[in-house]
């Protein structure tokens, strides 16, 4: 275990120094067995996601901060560990001194011993003196602790409760390839629980690899966040008409799309690597075709692109902050600054400028956000409107059991019917 709480340690150091976890946790990759890869895995993303508490704590036990920053988190990945998995405390004791006379200096196994130890002794008065601070009461930064406040003043502690959660296994069932019933009847032969959830699907208890569940090689399912599953049937496209997704990768919402109706799709992206995604999602699931094109290009500069036929629908799915979905992305919180707002809100701008001509009179445009932060959302959209005469915007009705505040989706937790992340959707049709 102690080399995995290196690895880990190690990786949630590579996010600090400003690399995302997927990125930092290749870096670290030792080729190790499956079932170690998935132990470091773990501790990286439950360290990140009570980061806050935890660098909290490690002041606390040590009365300072430390000076070996890889000391700290070290420290830190072992507290995830006492109180976040089933480890027995002796064990995860043990092997963080191990880890840090090997990963640190040999000197340091006495201090994390007794830090540890302490900790075990005096757990409860330790919690209770750092939740007095909020970044380690909820586990993010202090201004998005405020943005969230402001932005969402009877749902603030929801919202901040839910991205702290572990998130689902949720998939979206491939209707061209099977049903919902006879899916969950291949996963019960197999031993799998699963639940049927939205519309099209199911959620998979306790989460495990995809591609091990029966019906993967054959298409017959998406991974895709239920609140992600909405996008489809809110943009309404129709056997015939002519799709954009303007921002397509990894590709579940263009794979949807192409489930639900025969349509004529064009699905950009500006990431090269990422489109690559896409094309093989649709390859997986039996999609695309000759009237399906996946083009690498700046969705911004249309004459690059455009052949000057209007499109019936078009989904923007735009960058964002991608604050909606930091329980499965908690390196997210971290790697976030203030400042990025106002960078992100002026692309979205730029996009809905540069996509609106293309729309066809009577079509609608869905643009959507996996962000809670009001200025890449409402923001925009009032933005948008009263500088556009002819879009009139729709209104939005979800599932009655769904958390929302009109377009905006709620982050939910394990206890809602919906567990969802949290999106933000508008729908605007040309007059």
């Amino acid at each position: 275990m102690h080399h995995e709480q290196q690895l880990a340690a190690a990786a949630v150091q590579r996010v600090f120094d400003g690399a995302t976890l997927p990125t930092a946790l290749a870096a670290v990759d030792d080729g190790a067995p499956t079932r170690g890869h998935a132990l470091v895995q773990e501790l990286a993303y439950g360290t990140l996601r009570h980061w806050g508490r935890l660098e909290a704590l490690t002041r606390d036990l040590a009365n300072k901060p430390f000076a070996d920053t890889s000391l700290a988190t070290l420290l830190a990945v072992a507290l995830y560990q006492l109180d976040h998995t089933r480890a027995p405390a002796f064990a995860v004791v043990d092997q963080a001194v191990e880890a840090a006379g090997q990963a640190v200096r040999p000197q340091a196994k006495a201090l994390v011993n007794a830090l540890l130890r302490r900790y075990l002794r005096e757990r409860d008065a330790c919690n209770a003196r750092v939740a007095e601070g909020p970044v380690a009461r909820w586990s993010y930064p202090r201004w998005w602790i405020g943005r969230i406040q402001a932005d969402h003043p009877r749902d603030w502690q929801q919202i901040l409760e839910a991205g702290n959660e572990r998130p689902p296994l949720t998939l979206r069932v491939n209707r061209r390839v099977t049903t919902r019933e006879a899916l969950q009847q291949a996963f019960a032969t197999a031993g799998i629980e699963s639940s049927a959830a939205g519309a099209e699907g199911l959620l998979v208890t306790p989460p495990r690899a995809v591609t091990a569940l029966p019906g993967y090689a054959e298409g017959a399912f998406s991974v895709q966040d239920l609140g992600a599953q909405h996008a489809a049937a809110l943009l309404d496209a129709r056997d015939g008409m002519r799709v954009l997704d303007a921002c397509a990768a990894p590709g579940g919402k263009a794979a949807h799309l192409l489930e639900l109706a025969d349509v004529e799709l064009t699905a950009l992206d500006i990431d090269a690597k990422r489109l690559e995604r896409v094309r093989e999602n649709l390859a997986r699931l039996g999609l695309g075709g000759g009237r399906t094109k996946v083009r690498v290009a700046d969705v911004a500069d249309p004459p690059a692109w455009w052949d000057g036929r209007p499109f019936d629908r078009i989904l923007a799915d735009v960058p964002c902050t991608a604050s909606g979905v930091v329980r499965r992305h908690p390196d997210i919180k971290w790697l976030r600054r203030k400042s990025d707002l106002a960078s992100f809100a002026a692309q979205q701008q730029r996009l809905l400028a540069a996509l609106w001509p293309l729309l066809a009179r009577g079509g609608r445009l869905l643009y959507v956000t996996c962000s809670v932060f009001t200025e890449e959302n409402e923001n925009r959209i009032g933005e948008f409107m009263a500088s556009t005469p002819d879009a009139l915007r729709e209104t939005i009705i979800f599932p009655a059991d769904c958390a929302c505040n009109g377009g905006q989706l709620l982050p939910s937790g394990d206890g809602g019917s919906q567990n969802q992340d949290g999106l933000f959707y508008a729908l605007l049709r040309k007059d």
